[in-house]
């Protein structure tokens, strides 16, 4: 599936023709249950105006005039800072939002937000190698994605701060350096890998894993385990032995709304935990709502892919904020890496 798409649901284009009240919410896509959006609007009395994008530094660009007519967004964490710093970002009030006891206690003080101040954890992950079964040796860390043998069946995602995660982290270095010289040693590593690739593919490579065109990928934990579910015995996720990439993503409220109270009862209501685990149950994510994960089969809270042990999580490392030019850098290294 493309997750490119602008989508608009059809209650609402009849909301446009109608009025009354509306909300916009703008979300990554496959991150809401085929009836998450129709009961809220329900039981609201609300049209929803709902958005997707498959990429932070997209909703940033929709949203940076502060005039974008969005009302509730969902920025990776490491986005937040950021969107806070250049004023685009409301306070959350909390005491609209009654469910916040929902959370597990990691996501209730999260490193990006200590005090919930901007943002409300939603889902998280790792990013890690999904492969064929059947490949020797069987890939277990990220040099195995610049192995020649598999030329033209390697992906890599196409978002700079994963391919410069993987780069890093292959060669010995921090998930979030910006040290120029560590930098442009991982563009380096990127460019050697280039002619391997297939392509820079994000939630499309799915499909593409199914069908068995694509051998190995960097993949998000939520992509892997739906190709995984998808073509069951053969496909495999593992967490690479350099060190990976652990993110997560929030719900936030644009300080151009003029709805303030609606967009904290949306996000009051996804943070519920029956409709937080009817989410998860729908598209096969990591929830940061814990009362959600006791409502769920034991099959899924124990699935490595989505919830792997304590101690291997604690060998990734979060995404972090980049100072302003260390991003200039790495903005004008990843161009760079396309066009090589």
């Amino acid at each position: 599936m493309n997750r490119r798409g602008f989508l608009v649901s059809a209650a609402g284009v009849l909301a446009c023709g109608r009025g009354g009240r509306r909300l916009n919410v703008y979300n990554w896509s496959d991150y809401v249950a085929p009836d998450t959006i129709p009961n809220f609007e329900r039981e609201f009395g609300v049209r929803v105006r709902y958005g997707t994008y498959e990429s932070a530094p997209e909703m940033l660009a929709k949203v940076m005039s502060g005039n974008s007519g969005w009302d509730v967004v969902f920025p990776s964490a490491e986005f937040v800072q950021p969107m806070r710093d250049m004023g685009l970002l409301a306070p959350l009030r909390h005491d609209l939002l009654t469910n916040l006891d929902a959370l597990g206690p990691l996501f209730r003080d999260p490193p990006w937000d200590r005090e919930l101040a901007w943002s409300v954890p939603y889902m998280h992950g790792t990013t890690g190698i999904v492969y064929r079964k059947g490949i020797l040796p069987e890939p277990k860390a990220w040099a195995d994605l610049w192995d020649a043998r598999l030329r033209g069946r390697i992906t890599m995602l196409d978002d700079p701060p994963e391919v410069f995660g993987a780069c890093l982290k292959k060669i010995g270095d921090p998930l979030n350096s910006a040290d120029p010289g560590q930098l442009r040693e991982a563009k380096a590593q990127a460019v050697l890998q280039k002619p391997l690739l297939r392509a820079y593919l994000n939630a499309e490579v799915r499909d593409q894993l199914v069908a068995g065109d694509v051998a190995a990928a960097q993949a998000w934990a939520v992509t892997a385990g739906q190709a995984i579910a998808a073509a069951p015995g053969k496909l495999e996720y593992v967490l690479p032995v350099e060190g990976f990439a652990r993110y997560a993503d929030t719900m936030a409220i644009l300080r151009e709304t003029g709805r303030m109270e609606l967009a904290s009862q949306f996000i009051n209501y996804l943070l519920r935990p029956e409709v937080s685990a009817a989410i998860v149950g729908a598209t096969q994510t990591a929830t940061a709502n814990a009362a959600a994960l006791k409502l769920l089969p034991a099959a899924v809270r124990e699935d490595p892919v989505l919830y792997p042990p304590a101690e291997e999580l604690a060998r990734g490392e979060w995404f972090e904020p980049q100072s302003a030019a260390s991003q200039r850098l790495r903005d004008r290294l990843w161009t760079e890496i396309k066009s090589s």
